[in-house]
């Protein structure tokens, strides 16, 4: 394999352009550039590939685009911990120095991945790589805010999101892993107020009464009909609660009464707006608790907890406690547990935007059950979080001067303007990509030929908040979804079905493999060792047998080039009626 790939582009053997053919167009997923990459990631590639390859060979002008996602939290949690080991603190350092280091960044990782893209031997055409921090991509970024905005389809709104204390930003689905814990269930006393007696609660967060609004029971149930509109005091408080009754509590949990904190639990969100409660927040943004704890104020929440329930057991007021095991969100970047949190954020509106996704997409997914994934998410969708509090992604085009709002790329003219702090989700400009790469939304002959992409190739993980949003985003601002058609693959799992993970030591480094038994034994293996769609486990005597296959083809192709290397170079004259049927093939 030496020699072939710089060969290859030397020759411009990958370049698209050739007008007299028809063209055919693969985007690449583009890859975080947190890091190296993984087996996944050479599996979709090496499918992607083999279709450019083919395509090419067929007589059509191939553009398969490479590409790289700045991946805003992931890359800033790699850059903040760089920086933590050298002992520089990124608010001291500032948000533009701060910003030189992640481009730096940025810089090492996408030569590591273009090697690795080289040792593959992706036929790409670097000519049309892009980033979706590019100056264009972030015209594209911006319009699509300030449209969506004009529009009444994106506001500002205070929700319970996932938040990481860690971070200190909003998370989206994707970046949370649920993992099964070791918890427990706190029977804990409320007193009365004005009487000798006590209210009992279940809860597994004593540490979030602090930001409780009120206690709730079924309307229906008779053991607490007595206790309609009574009042207790949140325990080692004299802070008042009433206690109210909505259908929402299940009667068989815990005592059949349960707290009210609409600030730190999204059900209790929608109870408290439900029956207008006080939403107070009893936590500060980095996962320490804040003056509404009293005595605890300053302590981190599992200290505060261990604090709280050490006198709360003194008073006598838990009168027991169970074990459970339970799932609890993971932030996926910095492995903290994520505190559902109140807080304003910038939320694009789904329900006009799925609809018409529904309605016009012409997306034909490879297998096709995978639709129904797409279908059934879209269908069931909430409105989108897209803000984040971090410093690495593109910065939300919206000004604040006093009272006033302004949205538009540049400040409005005048002083006093301020920009929003906060950049945008990821998947907000990654959902562009299939467009905003061949250059929307300026006027562009790349977007004129190439548009929509011919083939999406990705894995089942991401039809949800990747698949789902280039489509929703395509026919909203091109009028066309953004591919024909949607190949689907599972992912890699080692050899005992498990997912691959550093936590479990179970990885796999695709260049280690490749430089033991060559890149085509690696794709050979890949792409034959699971049915379409389907999860694919790594087995290293399964490469050792794509390795030997490929040896036979090795050997043959030596064989025959030893045999004919003597045979002049004119056109040989074979009659077909004088051969058996293995000669005519």
């Amino acid at each position: 394999e030496q020699g072939k790939y710089d060969y290859w582009l030397k020759e411009g053997l990958f370049s698209s352009g050739d007008l007299s053919k028809k063209p055919y167009t693969i985007v690449i997923p583009p890859p975080n550039v947190t890091g190296k990459l993984h087996l996944g990631h050479t599996w979709d590639n090496t499918l992607q590939d083999m279709i450019a390859r083919q395509k090419r060979m067929q007589g059509y002008d191939v553009l398969y685009l490479p590409g790289m996602d700045h991946a805003g939290i992931a890359t800033q949690a790699k850059v903040d911990q760089k920086l933590r080991e050298e002992g520089i603190n990124r608010y001291e350092l500032g948000r533009e120095l701060y910003l030189e280091h992640a481009w730096g960044w940025k810089n090492e990782y996408s030569q590591y991945i273009r090697e690795q893209w080289k040792m593959m031997g992706l036929s790409l055409d670097y000519s049309k790589e892009r980033f979706t921090l590019d100056e264009g991509l972030s015209k594209a970024v911006n319009k699509v805010f300030i449209d969506l905005y004009q529009k009444g389809l994106i506001y500002q709104g205070e929700r319970i999101i996932h938040w990481d204390v860690e971070a200190k930003t909003a998370l989206s689905n994707i970046e949370i892993e649920h993992k099964e814990v070791q918890g427990a269930l706190y029977y804990i006393r409320y007193p009365l107020v004005h009487e000798d007696r006590y209210v009992e609660i279940a809860t597994t967060r004593p540490e979030t009464m602090f930001g409780d609004s009120a206690l709730m029971d079924h309307p229906e149930d008779e053991r607490y009909l007595e206790l309609h509109g009574k009042e207790v005091y949140i325990p080692t408080t004299k802070t008042k609660i009433k206690i109210i009754t909505d259908e929402y509590v299940d009667q068989s949990f815990g005592t059949g009464i349960v707290k009210v904190t609409p600030a730190h639990d999204p059900n209790d969100f929608e109870v408290g707006k439900r029956h207008h409660l006080a939403m107070p927040l009893c936590m500060n943004e980095d996962g320490t608790m804040n003056e509404l704890a009293h005595q605890y104020c300053g302590l981190e929440r599992f200290a505060c907890r261990k604090a709280v329930l050490a006198d709360l057991e003194a008073d006598g007021m838990i009168s027991r406690i169970e074990p459970i095991i339970h799932n609890v969100g993971h932030s996926e970047r910095t492995n903290v547990i994520v505190e559902p949190r109140l807080s304003k954020q910038w939320f694009v509106r789904m329900d006009q935007l799925a609809k018409q996704a529904l309605a016009e997409h012409s997306v034909e997914f490879i297998p096709d059950r995978f639709k129904k994934i797409f279908v059934n998410w879209m269908e069931g969708i909430e409105d989108w979080c897209i803000s984040r509090q971090l410093w690495w992604g593109h910065r939300i085009p919206v000004w604040y001067k006093e009272d006033k709002i302004y949205v538009g790329e540049e400040a409005p003219i005048g002083k006093g303007w301020k920009q929003d702090e906060d950049v945008l989700d990821t998947w907000f400009s990654s959902a562009l990509w299939p467009f905003s790469t061949l250059g929307w939304p300026e006027p562009s002959s790349d977007f004129e030929r190439y548009y929509p992409n011919d083939v999406m190739v990705t894995g089942y993980d991401i039809i949800f908040f990747w698949v789902s949003r280039m489509i929703f985003q395509a026919i909203e601002f091109t009028q066309k979804s953004p591919f024909k058609q949607c190949l689907i693959h599972g992912l890699i799992r080692d050899e005992h079905g498990r997912k691959m993970s550093k936590s479990l030591g179970n990885g796999v480094d695709p260049i280690d493999v490749i430089d033991q038994y060559g890149a085509d034994a690696l794709r050979y293996f890949l792409t034959t060792n699971s049915a379409p769609g389907l999860d694919l486990r790594y087995e290293t005597e399964k490469v050792e047998s794509s390795w030997n296959f490929i040896n036979k083809l090795w050997n043959i192709s030596r064989y025959v080039l030893m045999n004919v290397s003597d045979i002049p170079n004119q056109p040989l004259l074979i009659q077909e009626s004088t051969m058996n049927f293995a000669d005519r093939w």
